[in-house]
């Protein structure tokens, strides 16, 4: 093949490389040695220890801040709250209404009267109906939906 034949660009480059004295070798599945490699695996083996240290860094920065917001959603939740009263069994309470849909708006906010069957822990308890009418036979409600019945007016 002659020069002419081929493309210029390829001709430029065929141009450029016969002022060099080149040979190609092939080698079996051997990557060419560098004088340089130590080097790169010492800045390689730095570079992830400085990379886990920072990241480590960050992690702890980052858990300050999150207990440091905790703190302050804990602080301003419990600054309007008021403490839950103590219902003992067989006590009478009011359940409040949680459900949402049409034609709520006008009824009442309670379900009443609601007998205690059993305290547990954390002012969790759970109540029986008394009487008969359209509630949950038994359920579980915490003390902040509910009131002493004698207090419901």
């Amino acid at each position: 093949m002659s020069k002419t034949q081929l493309t210029p660009k390829i001709a430029r480059w065929a141009l450029f490389l016969e002022d060099f004295n080149y040979e190609i070798v092939h080698r079996l599945g051997k990557q060419m040695k560098s004088q340089y490699q130590n080097q790169r695996r010492l800045l390689k083996k730095e570079s992830t220890e400085w990379f886990v240290k920072d990241r480590e860094n960050i992690r702890e920065e980052a858990k300050k801040n999150i207990l440091k917001i905790q703190g302050e959603n804990r602080r301003n939740y419990n600054k309007k709250r008021k403490k839950a009263d103590q219902c003992k069994v067989e006590d009478f309470v009011a359940i409040q209404q949680t459900q949402f849909g049409t034609g709520l708006k006008l009824r009442s906010k309670f379900f009443d009267p609601y007998e205690v069957v059993k305290v547990k822990l954390k002012d969790r308890y759970d109540v029986k109906k008394v009487g008969q009418y359209e509630r949950p036979n038994i359920t579980s409600t915490a003390a902040d939906h509910m009131k002493m019945w004698g207090r419901i007016s």
